[in-house]
């Protein structure tokens, strides 16, 4: 049943306690930008395939909302699918999909700008369509539709989600989302018919509209490719927008807060692109030409970064962050300014090995325990068939490295299914992790622990890459070897083997390479129940069977070898590349032969590190002629200025010479990236690449994924460890005490949001806090009693430490500053400083008030009489027993052990109501509990006792529909459950200081409650 509604005119407000997260769909978070609608010509929903908590960490999202809110003639707003148990809400209720910030449906926007990164999203968009009041088809819109656009990297082979969409740009994004927007509303308010206006869309430039253009079966491969154009005077094949990134500074603000992110921080964007040139890697090959940001600009972007969003980490990402050419003299400048901001620096792609060791030095103090590098292949002839330029000595080195500097694990990323793979390639990926295990045992002396885990996916050929025309291996194929594996293992006991279920790789596959015609198949499987397939736990493999045999599409035909000459479903989209290019990189992976990374040396693995030894080295830099035509000498005199402006005139360190500096290098996307650890290595389960890829309308951020889990997976890409400022001895600080109110969207996200949350705050407000000790150190702070989620308080607490003694006046102005600058429902309303006399509010909190207010048409009649004869009831009572359920286990409450008082409340309640936000017809209950150190119960538990209806089971008592607010949290001069114990506010010190623990009446249950 429904209870109050939480967020004041908000279509979902009645029911989003009920699904999970539903703080994912309230908004309000610090850094959202809510237009008025009236005072701009085009409205943009930045639709983000998959659920908030993964597209929140998407780069591309922060730089197009900037870049629209910023501009006074376009507004951006944003919406990322719903979850299985939303979606259900919404059929069942009949209501739309709307934007986070204002609350409209999808239908109401003029652009609804999808971001294209995952073929196994797909899904997902027609649910977002379909919710949103958008008609499926763009062949089904009518004139006040909105137009629907995609970009980002899978938008470079689009031909299956083509009929459903109008128009993707191709290629970076920061240009094109503004030019499309405002061109398409101008041309709709002159009365330009919708075709009319797809067909301008189309001759900006970088932008592909799929119903202008024809198509026919290509004999040789049995597939549907683009022909030509249906009308004169659009582009054939269509050509990629490219920017300076430079004129387009990375957003120093985006929507910070909700719930915790898939990778919660600040993530900077530091160049875009990647001269490796690993042979499966999509992204490596459309996002060329490496172009790097101006590294002041960067360090200046982190700093405003910091200070806006309040993170206490930031990760400085790329393709290819350790060939990013200033990288090491970027790292130390950065590393200086946020240490005395007790900021973490995570950097990803940064090698264990290449780089000067006092850098390598100070990840040793980091939090992580273990590290991340992607090999990607066993042997070494496997390795130069992929183009991974790193040797086995190379490998162990890293080995060595990383368990000398204390960590204790290590991970390892391989693919099986790579073209012209053997058996020995596949035993040779477990031994190669067991001589890492060898090389990390001796590196790190007796004793020390060695852990290394094989991770192992299967390799999925993309368009746009060399491997484009390889075949996939077949599932059968997939297991044989992935058993294979499995035996191999089995002597080695420091290796810890993981492969991952290719069912999903398979239909990736498929949809990777991909014509038009299997748009029916989706739509097939998706109006049977497809959603999320990249989930494995959402996956519903029988659904794509039947959709694939109602239309007798032959899957093989997708998976297959491609012939070298045939035309492909995604050549009529030009990424750069010169023709005949990624054929020649096939062949010379079919021959084992390697191909050296571009714009290096010949040679060399790393760049120069300093100003002196960059001028003194005059030798060419590598170009093998991939057609985007790169300016050498630019590049050179590019990197620099850079080292001149980050103050690296010198080398530091003495250079090695002779053989270890000339070794080949770790290449590729993230040749040797660090540990995914913390949050990131518990997101959920996803399948290939799903994990949260960087989404884009426009392609305006660093590039996805590719074969999975490739090297710039923002698991493996973005997860570097972080460098910590050292821990300060002891407590330290100064001691307050913060009263604060959560109302609204704060009230549906769980208490370790809020946790999160506070120190950000502070952080924004300049107000530095004092952490504790230990190898961890986390914001010295303690709260009071978490709540159940969309419980509303008006009287919370938190003591924290403050590096600061501020005085009364200063104290009155920071809780000022901090309402300020908190999201939307989070309110600070007083603090007081502590001595160190004062108890911690654990020792001092004995109950609290709470008000639980129903609709009168809830009760019925003399809805007064009816509560006032039910409190009475439950206080005559000598138990009242409530079965409550956590993960599954059940246990009895004995809520009357508890219970203090209950009556109806009055005017000054039904007031308090009001403050926080609940209005209309009302009753409301005022109740009092007690809080133990053995626990408390639930406000929904006290609703259910006094108002409820008991269930088929013991204990069963379903509340009647109502919203609970905590209005008072207080202290007991006397004994607990003493009804006329003096209570005082937390904020009394002077009775506080008296208070002493009484000993707690023995509960007559067996098991005592928990706390709320």
């Amino acid at each position: 049943m429904d209870s109050l509604p939480l967020l004041a005119d908000h279509p979902y407000a009645s029911f989003l306690d009920q699904v999970e997260k539903p703080a994912r769909y309230a908004g309000g978070e610090v850094g959202s930008v809510v237009k008025d609608w009236a005072s701009v010509e085009a409205r943009v929903c930045l639709a983000f395939p998959d659920v908030y908590d993964i597209g929140m960490s998407h780069l591309g999202f922060k730089i197009l909302y900037k870049l629209l809110n910023d501009d006074p003639r376009t507004l951006a707003e944003r919406c990322y699918a719903p979850w299985v148990d939303m979606e259900a809400q919404l059929v069942k209720r009949g209501l739309p999909l709307v934007s986070l910030e204002s609350a409209r449906p999808l239908r109401d926007f003029d652009v609804v700008g999808f971001s294209l990164q995952f073929e196994l999203t797909y899904s997902n968009i027609l649910t977002m369509l379909h919710l949103g009041g958008v008609p499926l088809r763009a062949e089904d819109r009518g004139e006040d539709d909105p137009i629907v656009i995609a970009g980002g990297p899978t938008a470079t082979h689009p031909e299956p989600i083509a009929p459903f969409l109008d128009a993707l740009v191709i290629g970076d994004g920061e240009e094109k989302a503004t030019e499309v927007a405002l061109t398409w509303t101008r041309l709709k308010r002159e009365g330009v018919p919708r075709r009319e206006r797809l067909i301008a869309i189309a001759r900006l430039g970088a932008v592909y509209v799929p119903s202008l253009y024809a198509t026919r079966l290509d004999t040789d491969t049995g597939l549907e490719v683009v022909d030509r154009p249906l009308v004169d005077g659009i582009p054939f094949p269509i050509d990629r927008a490219l920017v300076d990134l430079n004129q387009y500074p990375f957003p120093d603000e985006s929507p910070t807060g909700g719930p915790e992110a898939i990778f919660d921080r600040m993530s900077i964007e530091i160049a875009r692109g990647c001269t490796e040139g690993c042979r499966f890697c999509q992204a490596g090959m459309i996002y060329r030409p490496v172009r790097e940001r101006d590294p002041e600009q960067i360090v200046d972007t982190v700093m405003r970064a910091v200070q806006k969003s309040g993170q206490d980490e930031v990760s400085l990402t790329a393709l290819s962050t350790a060939d990013v050419s200033c990288i090491s003299p970027l790292v130390k400048k950065v590393t200086d300014r946020l240490t005395k901001e007790r900021i973490s620096l995570g950097v990803s792609s940064l090698r264990a090995y290449g780089l000067e060791p006092d850098l390598l030095d100070e990840l040793k103090r980091v939090r992580a325990t273990g590290l991340t590098f992607a090999p990607e292949a066993g042997t070494q002839r496997m390795r130069d068939v992929v183009n991974k330029n790193v040797t086995e000595e190379q490998l162990l080195e890293t080995a060595e490295r990383v368990f000398s500097r204390g960590w204790g694990k290590m991970k390892l990323y391989f693919m099986i299914g790579l073209p012209t793979e053997t058996d020995e390639d596949v035993r040779g990926i477990v031994e190669t992790g067991a001589r890492a295990a060898g090389a990390g045992r001796r590196a790190a002396g007796k004793g020390k622990p060695v852990d290394v885990t094989v991770s192992v996916s299967t390799h999925v050929p993309k368009p746009h890459t060399p491997f484009q025309w390889a075949a996939m291996d077949t599932l059968a194929e997939v297991g044989r070897k992935q058993q294979l594996l499995k035996d191999t293992v089995r002597p080695y006991r420091a290796v810890t083997l993981k492969t991952h279920e290719a069912h999903a790789s398979v239909l990736e596959g498929i949809f990777a390479r991909g014509d038009r015609p299997l748009a029916d198949v989706l739509e097939r499987a998706w109006r049977s129940g497809a959603r999320f397939d990249s989930w494995d736990d959402q996956l519903k493999l029988s659904v794509w069977e039947e959709a694939f045999a109602h239309f007798g599409v032959d899957r093989a035909r997708y998976l297959g070898t491609l012939p070298v000459t045939a035309r492909l479903p995604w050549d009529h989209i030009d990424v750069g590349l010169e023709e005949g290019f990624l054929a020649k990189e096939y062949r010379k992976a079919l021959q084992s032969r390697l191909s050296p990374p571009c714009g290096k040396v010949a040679g060399t693995f790393v760049h120069h590190t300093n100003l002196e030894d960059a001028r003194a080295d005059t030798r060419r830099l590598v170009c093998y002629d991939c057609g985007v035509a790169c300016d050498m000498t630019q590049m050179r005199e590019e990197r620099m200025t850079f080292l001149d402006r980050l103050g690296a005139h010198k080398r530091s360190l003495p250079v090695l010479t002779g053989e270890a500096a000339s070794q080949p290098a770790l290449t590729g996307e993230a040749a040797s990236q660090p540990a995914l650890t913390g949050e990131a290595a518990s997101q959920p389960a996803l399948t290939g690449e799903a994990a949260s890829q960087p989404a884009l309308t426009g392609e305006a951020a660093s590039p996805p994924a590719d074969a999975a889990p490739s090297p710039e997976d923002p698991a493996r890409a973005e997860a570097a460890p972080p460098r910590r400022a050292p821990a300060p001895k002891g407590r330290g600080g100064f001691r307050y005490r913060f009263r604060f109110e959560k109302t609204g969207p704060m009230a549906l996200l769980g208490h370790l949001d809020v946790v999160r949350e506070l120190p950000r705050v502070l952080r924004r407000v300049g107000a530095p806090m004092t952490y504790t000790a230990g190898f961890h150190p986390k914001p010295d702070m303690t709260f009071s009693p978490a709540l159940s989620l969309g419980v509303i308080s008006l009287d919370e607490y938190v003591d924290l430490r403050l590096e600061r003694d501020l005085d009364p006046a200063a104290l009155e102005a920071l809780v000022a500053s901090m309402s300020a600058a908190s999201p939307r429902g989070l309110a600070f309303r007083g603090a007081v400083k502590l001595g160190p006399e004062d108890p911690a509010l654990s020792k001092l909190i004995a109950g609290a008030r709470y008000a639980l207010a129903f609709a009168r048409s809830s009760i019925g009649a003399d809805a007064e009489a009816v509560l006032a004869a039910r409190c009475s009831a439950a206080l005559s009572a000598a138990s009242l027993p409530i079965r409550r359920e956590i993960e599954r286990i059940a246990k009895m409450v004995d809520v009357r052990q508890y219970l203090v008082r209950a009556e109806v409340g009055g005017p000054d309640v039904l007031s308090a109501l009001a403050r926080a936000g609940l209005v209309g017809d009302l009753v409301a209950l005022e109740v009092e509990v007690d809080i133990r150190g053995s626990g408390a119960v639930k406000s929904s538990e006290v609703a259910a006792v006094i108002a409820g209806e008991p269930g088929g089971a013991p204990g069963a008592i379903a509340p009647p529909p109502h919203r609970a607010v905590r209005l008072q949290l207080f202290g007991r001069a006397a004994p607990s459950g003493s009804a006329a114990g003096e209570r005082f506010s937390l904020f009394d010190l002077e009775r506080a200081r008296r208070v002493k623990s009484a000993p707690e009446p023995a509960p007559s249950l067996a098991l005592a409650a928990d706390a709320e």
